[in-house]
């Protein structure tokens, strides 16, 4: 059996995960818990969620290889191109399939968390193509740090509410999306963006997202053959890299999660619970939640999926972080080196490797590093930040 494969009875990957909700929400965690075990053992279902992918997200994303790059450091790079999929981010894997969910539990509306933007873009298509009311919440920070993203998730017909409380960024979305959905359970389903949350939601999300690995794993198999030396993926709530390791995780692959330098869960934090469920997470002395600081509004999380705290705790994936500065040259490196533009997120996992290649990753090594979404939405927080390199 696969180390990804299910959780236990009680939704854990070992002594991560379960399901810590109000009383009020625990018929709706086992709602989605069965009608998600039912349909996604359905054949049907199965062939219309991939179909989708086929014809309107545009799957299979090719895996490219980085010739320029690659001469750069030394190491063989192939991208996983997550970022050219309709709405341009991985995402779109995972709502369509809770998309489609939510119009066999009979539900009319969809509502979301967004940080970056990119899980709020994608639920408001999804939701557009379905004929599903949508609402998503997004901080009032990322908000304005992510225009580009609201407009476009009001003009596919959602309705955005920025949070005011706490930090302003992706935690406190969260929490107001978990309120709200108190009170519309009988109409609403909660798409939760990540690998993150109560139980089934890390399980389900990381089976949307399990065709970014197994494509990878497949593509790589035709181009070099066998398995890369190293598999790379940013962390924040960590999907992608879920979704990703999930390919290569029964391989000799090396698996090595990228997160913010400010939002460490896995390299600063400690167990406890937060978001309905028990991963590691920074907190204080006290058990209170601190908040994350980063570059990258999609990686401004306090606690990351408890499945990736379970690989850490085997040591079957290994987690590194990356500094804002480090990210920002990594932003600027891919692009001069092989006209890709990646989102903030994406480039921690290429600071990483660019820091990395030929120390941590020796000379000679396959990479495969997912590129989890494209830089339009980061453009003018960088453009900001790197004016006086770029003038």
């Amino acid at each position: 059996m696969s180390i990804m494969s299910h959780p236990d009875e009680t939704g854990r990957f070992g002594e991560f995960g379960g399901r810590f909700v109000p009383e009020s929400l625990v018929g709706a965690c086992i709602e989605v818990e069965q009608f998600f075990t039912k349909f996604w053992a359905d054949e049907e279902f199965r062939q219309e969620y991939a179909e989708i992918l086929s014809s309107y997200a545009g799957r299979p994303t090719p895996l490219t290889e980085a010739h320029r790059l690659s001469e750069h450091l030394g190491v063989r790079v192939f991208l996983k191109r997550e970022d050219l999929t309709h709405t341009g981010s991985h995402k779109i894997n995972n709502v369509i399939g809770q998309a489609l969910l939510t119009k066999k539990m009979g539900k009319s509306a969809i509502l979301a968390e967004t940080g970056a933007g990119q899980h709020g873009v994608a639920t408001a298509t999804a939701a557009a193509l379905m004929g599903l009311k949508c609402r998503v919440y997004m901080g009032e920070v990322d908000v304005e740090r992510q225009a580009l993203n609201v407009f476009r998730m009001r003009l596919l017909g959602a309705e955005v509410v920025p949070v005011s409380s706490g930090s302003k960024t992706l935690k406190d979305a969260v929490n107001e999306a978990m309120r709200a959905w108190v009170s519309e359970i009988d109409e609403t389903h909660y798409c939760i963006g990540s690998v993150m949350g109560p139980h089934p939601y890390p399980y389900m999300v990381r089976e949307f997202q399990r065709v970014v690995g197994e494509e990878a794993s497949a593509q790589f198999e035709r181009l070099v053959g066998g398995s890369p030396d190293v598999v790379i993926a940013c962390v924040g709530g960590g999907s992608n890299a879920a979704g990703t390791f999930s390919g290569f995780v029964d391989s000799p692959a090396r698996l090595v999660g990228v997160e913010p330098e400010g939002g460490a869960a896995i390299a600063k934090g400690s167990p406890g619970v937060v978001h309905g469920m028990r991963s590691q997470l920074l907190q204080d002395e006290f058990g209170q939640v601190e908040e994350a600081v980063s570059i990258s509004a999609g990686l401004d999380y306090p606690g990351v999926g408890p499945e990736h705290s379970y690989l850490a705790s085997l040591g079957r994936a290994e987690y590194r972080c990356a500094g804002d500065e480090e990210v920002l040259e990594a932003v600027t490196t891919l692009s001069r080196l092989e006209g890709i533009i990646p989102a903030l997120e994406p480039a921690h996992a290429v600071a990483y490797l660019l820091r990395e290649a030929g120390k941590e990753i020796p000379l000679g090594s396959t990479v495969v590093l997912t590129m989890s979404g494209r830089g339009d939405k980061d453009a003018e927080v960088v453009a900001k930040l790197l004016a006086d390199r770029l003038s």
